[in-house]
């Protein structure tokens, strides 16, 4: 039996792959350290997120709870922040970092943040182009042997592909912005002392890896799919 080995897959997306992991692991292996630590000032998630919101004239925004770990999201359309079981009550910094990190993505949309309305924007093209691209590159690559000009179709499905990596581009300054909002609200309204804001630090810095991480794995696999489809070309 022929078995083939995609080289550039294991080349390149494969490492990337390997960092999204072990920065996956280490968010959750950071916030379950800290997440076990109360805080002196003994404010919770949801109570932290309710301060950084209405210190910023937010207090149409609601806040939820949703099942689960690190399943905490900020909804737009909704205009509501969702917490998870594991963040909404607990006092400790990890859980602190995570709910005013929330807060800060609502934050960036009442004041127009751009970065976050250019990925709102683009969501719906990243959702069509991620549902098009694998189809139309193994359409134009199997009709290429009929023609190279039918390579343009699989060009047309690496530029659909190409837009789940702008996107997670986007992303990059959008959650690194929200941290700073949250880090700096957290600060000035007295939520934790010094020691705690560190520990929140080591959390929000964890979790930014994961962003870091998803964009290797995007942009590797975008110059994958252009490889593949180039040497197709005679």
């Amino acid at each position: 039996m022929f078995w083939y080995t995609d080289w550039t897959y294991i080349v390149l997306v494969l490492p990337a792959v390997i960092l999204a992991l072990i920065a996956q692991a280490r968010v959750n292996s950071v916030f379950t350290k800290y997440s076990k630590i109360s805080s002196k000032r003994g404010f919770t998630g949801a109570q932290a997120a309710r301060r950084v919101l209405d210190a910023n004239g937010l207090s149409n925004v609601r806040i939820e709870r949703v099942s689960g770990k690190l399943t905490d999201h900020y909804d737009p359309r909704a205009n509501v922040i969702r917490l998870s079981d594991a963040t909404h009550d607990s006092t400790s910094a990890a859980a602190i970092g995570v709910a005013a990190h929330e807060a800060g993505h609502a934050v960036q949309h009442a004041t127009g943040y751009l970065p976050i309305k250019v990925r709102a924007a683009i969501i719906p093209l990243t959702n069509i182009g991620s549902r098009l691209a694998v189809p139309l590159i193994i359409l134009g690559i199997f009709l290429s042997y009929y023609g190279e000009q039918f390579l343009s179709i699989a060009y047309l499905g690496v530029i659909a592909f190409s837009l789940s990596a702008v996107f997670q581009l986007v992303t990059l300054p959008t959650e690194f912005n929200a941290s700073r909002r949250a880090l700096e609200a957290v600060e000035n309204y007295n939520v934790l002392d010094s020691e705690e804001i560190g520990q929140m630090k080591k959390v929000l810095s964890a979790a930014a890896m994961t962003y870091v991480a998803a964009l290797a794995v995007s942009l590797t696999q975008l110059l994958r799919l252009l490889l593949m489809v180039n040497r197709r070309r005679r």
